[in-house]
């Protein structure tokens, strides 16, 4: 069955387009819900304009997001967190933690842009992918460091106390 769209449904179209889908796809959800309409001539002209003022806005975010892959090229954030003596971190770094960390960079990127394949548990440098589109891709430098342990005395602190016990 052939449908307009009159809103924009991920993986499926973009407002103003026609589209052929399944008969129970455009009876059942599509049309029920308000998101499609059967294509006559007259939906296709009111729908001209919606498309044309998305096509503008899919141009300005796609505009903004390669200034933002130019701006996150070469760019390293910093992650403390708590690990063993090994190396092996309590917990890990997530996507979301990274991408708070860009965050707070001044970057806008989402937990979803950033690709990790599986959590990253040990203290060392990793390089992570960041895409923010099929063909927009940037490698962000994460350097995760163990914290410093507050409750355990430097050594040069224990011996000032044994020399003034000493005086």
């Amino acid at each position: 069955m052939k449908v307009l769209l009159t809103q924009t449904i991920e993986r499926t179209g973009i407002v103003g387009e026609v589209l052929d889908v399944s008969d129970g796809f455009a009876r059942n959800y599509l049309i029920p819900k308000g998101l499609a309409v059967q294509p006559t001539d007259g939906n296709i002209k009111r729908l001209e304009q919606a498309r044309k003022d998305y096509e503008a806005k899919i141009k300005l975010m796609r505009e903004q997001k390669e200034k933002l892959i130019q701006t996150l090229q070469g760019v390293e954030v910093t992650l403390i967190r708590n690990a063993n003596d090994e190396g092996h971190l309590f917990g890990s770094v997530s996507r979301r933690d990274i991408a708070e960390e860009l965050q707070k960079a001044g970057h806008a990127v989402d937990a979803d842009d950033v690709k990790l394949d599986e959590p990253l548990r040990r203290i060392d440098t990793f390089t992570v992918p960041v895409a923010l589109a099929a063909d927009l891709k940037a490698d962000v430098k994460v350097w995760i460091v163990r914290e410093k342990k507050t409750d355990q005395p430097e050594e040069g602190k224990k011996a000032e106390p044994a020399a003034e016990a000493a005086e």
